[in-house]
């Protein structure tokens, strides 16, 4: 049930939002014909700012909305005001108060509603409603808005989250802000959730590397969204996990007819850790103390030193290695945590003095290493200048020299270091780099860092995917991030691959406790179409982001350079290699990206030491850890030609939206003139289509195997798709239990037992709307 109040301060229009999964709900205000020659993408209000406070209460959403509108015409802007509904949203109450009159709306019906949307799209040539086919509406009149006029608006409305397979999901349709005159000043959105089950993840698939969760304990959370100078153009979306297992693990699928599938899995354990549950570990700190860390940089790196020796747990061991030309050491060997206060008047009285020799430095650290996992912190501002200074021979060095249960994670200060150096190491010893550029603090990254990786509960994990008896197991393979990294208190483990067949699966997540293995089963289904369409986008990110990294750290192979391009172009992923997007003309058939290909093979190699290399390094290593669908952003440039509409990606190429899937070499595709009534009907099969009629009157479009070309005229005729019936409801909420498992697929395995590993994703990040239409008076 969904109730709606919306509190209007002096007459305006507004748009009501309504909330229910997976369909979206915005309200919009229909004009009375505009006065030629005013174009119909001139007459939009200009939304100021847009304030959206959210609080979940065991499921129960209570929504607010804070709005400014701006009418920067000449003119008076009145309409009528429509309400598309969610499917299967109830509505109880529907109040709007005019100048303090409330205005009583009406219901329509989806047909009634759809008539509506069909006569703008004929007289006013222009499809972007079109996404609101196929729901019912609620229609209010409006009164007008005098030129010049800036008013605010507040509404406010609830909805029962439903949860399905332990995760809840809240939506709001914040991407209705593009149509604003001009971008926002401020938009911003904050959500509090309190649940009676213990939460698990708490993740945001369209913004969860723009927003800040904040956990307080395992029942209370709050996430927080900011932004300016901005036109929104998707929607807001958060979901949580709920679990009383230590462990929570929750499946999201995707599946288009004919093609493999793409995962999601959430992973979180518990926030509140017995102390008696948290794995012992040591930690090695090596700081760089040549001449040019003196002053401010040294200051910064001693406090994070400091950092991080107050937060060690009570189990653990330490030393501090601090090099220069020479060495010198807190202690000859691993100390108890009873030390630290020792430790810290020792680093606070380190001297930045000398050269900087990294070879032995390491070599020494390595030599510390016992028999339980180790994280080593490695913190320098340059070159090595001392000792062995040859890249290659550190890195054969230290691999060499290295235990399978040690972790390394260099840290970066400024911009003169080895970004190949830094990141190889990383990347032979199972760690993450950190760039601290000149404008950063050194001691708030790796403190940032530190708090992440503080409290390890999960060690050495693997996860399996099996079948029940019976029955075939679905083949997952090419997932990210590799290996997998350990579980810590407060965090959680996003990780996207692709998938074979379709049904239900056994899912197996094993790792190390205080040294003994445990095994914990989940089950999950693998769907055979449909679902969370985020998901293939956010896995070519990753994908790329990888081979990146492999051709700057390894060199150019032909078929990186070929997956670059080709997933590039299908999700519509700007890189170094596929600058091309935004001006070829022949990208889209199999022949065009080959020849792309090749052009771009043999491309100079990246310098390694510089701004340039220390910005490339940070970018790669943002795409490697992205985490949300909508977390990498386009160039402006390109932004202008690419267009993602749910999984598809669309170029504009001669005044034409082109679906990257559709290769003109091989396909020919059903001309559907625009607004005919083969052009609706396709629209009332398949209203999900109308995201992408919505781009314009000239689109090419490939769905359920056939292209479909939205042209002037009359169009062929156009055999519309059966009605599908509505998807089946997801298995009930899945059980987990430890139990035995038979014989996996495996993912993620990797050897020796170090719980620093988790910090490898954690080193990269881990952290509504109102259309006004107007209408002209006078």
């Amino acid at each position: 049930m969904i109730k709606i109040r919306v509190l209007a301060t002096i007459a305006i229009v507004v748009l009501l939002l309504s909330l229910a999964p997976p369909a979206l709900a915005d309200g919009i205000i229909i004009p009375d014909p505009l006065p030629e020659p005013i174009p119909l993408d001139e007459s939009w209000l200009t939304i100021r700012y847009h304030r959206v406070s959210v609080t979940i209460e065991d499921q129960v959403a209570v929504t607010h909305v804070e709005q400014e509108f701006l009418n920067e015409h000449e003119w008076e802007c009145e309409g009528t005001y429509v309400f598309p509904l969610p499917e299967g949203a109830a509505v109880s109450e529907f109040v709007m108060w005019v100048d303090g009159a409330p205005v009583e709306g009406e219901v329509l019906e989806a047909g009634e509603a759809r008539a509506i949307y069909e006569n703008i799209v004929r007289q006013r040539r222009d499809p972007a409603l079109l996404e609101y086919v196929g729901r019912s509406a609620v229609r209010a009149s409006i009164f007008p808005i005098p030129p010049g006029g800036s008013r605010q608006v507040e509404l406010e409305y609830s909805q029962v989250l439903p949860v399905e397979n332990g995760l809840v999901r809240y939506i709001y349709p914040l991407n209705t802000e593009k149509f604003s005159a001009r971008p926002l000043e401020k938009v911003s959105v904050h959500v509090e959730i309190e649940s009676r089950d213990a939460m698990r993840a708490v993740y945001s698939p369209t913004h969860q590397d723009r927003v800040y969760i904040e956990r307080a304990g395992d029942y209370r959370a709050a996430v927080g969204y900011e932004e300016y100078d901005l036109l929104p153009d998707q929607d807001f979306e958060l979901v949580y996990t709920v679990s009383q297992e230590d462990v929570g693990l929750n499946l999201l699928t995707y599946k288009e007819p004919g093609d493999d599938g793409f995962f999601l899995l959430l992973v979180a354990p518990t926030v509140e850790v017995e102390e008696g549950r948290v794995i012992p570990r040591d930690v090695i700190l090596v700081l760089d103390t040549s001449g040019s860390m003196e002053g401010e940089k040294m200051e910064q790196a001693q406090k994070s030193l400091v950092y991080v020796l107050e937060h060690l747990n009570e189990e653990d061991r330490f030393n501090v290695i601090a090099f220069s030309t020479g060495l010198q050491q807190y202690a000859r060997d691993l100390r108890p945590v009873s030390e630290t206060r020792e430790a810290v008047e020792w680093v606070r009285r380190l001297e930045a003095v000398g050269g900087t020799d990294i070879n032995r430095a390491l070599l020494e650290a390595m030599a510390q290493v016992g028999e339980r996992p180790t994280v080593l912190i490695f913190l320098t501002d340059g070159l090595p200048t001392e000792g062995v200074t040859e890249i290659e021979q550190i890195l054969a060095n230290i691999k060499a020299a290295a235990p399978d249960n040690a972790c390394l994670f260099p840290f970066g200060v400024g911009d003169d270091v080895n970004t190949i150096l830094l990141d190889t190491l990383a990347e032979q010893q199972r760690g993450a780099t950190g760039y601290v550029r000149p404008d950063e603090r050194i001691d708030e990254e790796v403190s940032g860092f530190y708090a992440k990786i503080s409290t390890p509960v999960l060690a050495d994990i693997e996860l399996g995917f099996g079948a029940r008896r019976g029955e075939d197991a679905p083949l997952v393979e090419d997932t990210y991030p590799y290996p997998l990294p350990d579980l810590f208190a407060g965090t959680q483990l996003i990780l996207t691959g692709r998938y074979r067949e379709s049904g239900p699966s056994l899912i197996t997540l094993t790792g190390d406790v205080n040294g003994e293995r445990r095994e914990f089963v989940y089950e999950g289904s693998f769907r055979a179409e449909g679902g969370d369409d985020f998901i293939p986008r956010l896995w070519a990110t990753r994908k790329i982001g990888h081979l990146l990294t492999q051709i700057r750290l390894h060199g150019e192979r032909e078929e990186w350079v070929d997956a670059i391009v080709e997933l590039s172009v299908r999700y519509g992923i700007i890189t170094p290699y596929t600058s091309f997007l935004i001006d070829e003309e022949d990208i889209l058939t199999e022949e065009g990206r080959n020849q792309a290909a090749d052009e771009y093979l043999g491309m100079p190699a990246p310098p390694a030491i510089g701004a340039p290399a220390a910005e490339k390094a940070e970018a790669e290593a943002d795409m490697r850890g992205a985490e949300s669908g909508g977390g990498w952003a386009m160039p402006e440039e390109a932004a202008q030609v690419v267009k993602h509409v749910s999984s598809k990606t669309f170029l504009l190429q001669d005044g034409v939206w082109i679906d990257t899937t559709f290769d003109s070499s091989q396909m020919s595709a059903t001309q559907v003139g625009f607004g005919s009534e083969g052009y609706f009907d396709l629209l009332a099969a398949r209203p999900e289509w109308g995201a992408y009629f919505a781009l314009g009157e000239r689109v090419i479009f490939v769905a359920e195997g056939i292209a479909y070309e939205v042209v002037e005229g009359a169009g062929e005729p156009v055999d519309a798709p059966p009605t599908r019936a509505p998807e089946p409801s997801q298995p009930a909420t899945p059980a987990i239990d430890e139990i035995v498992f038979p014989t996996p697929t495996p993912v993620g395995a990797k050897s020796g037992s170090a719980a620093c590993t988790g910090a490898m994703a954690m080193m990269v990040v881990t952290l509504a709307a109102a259309v006004v239409w107007p209408r002209t008076r006078g």
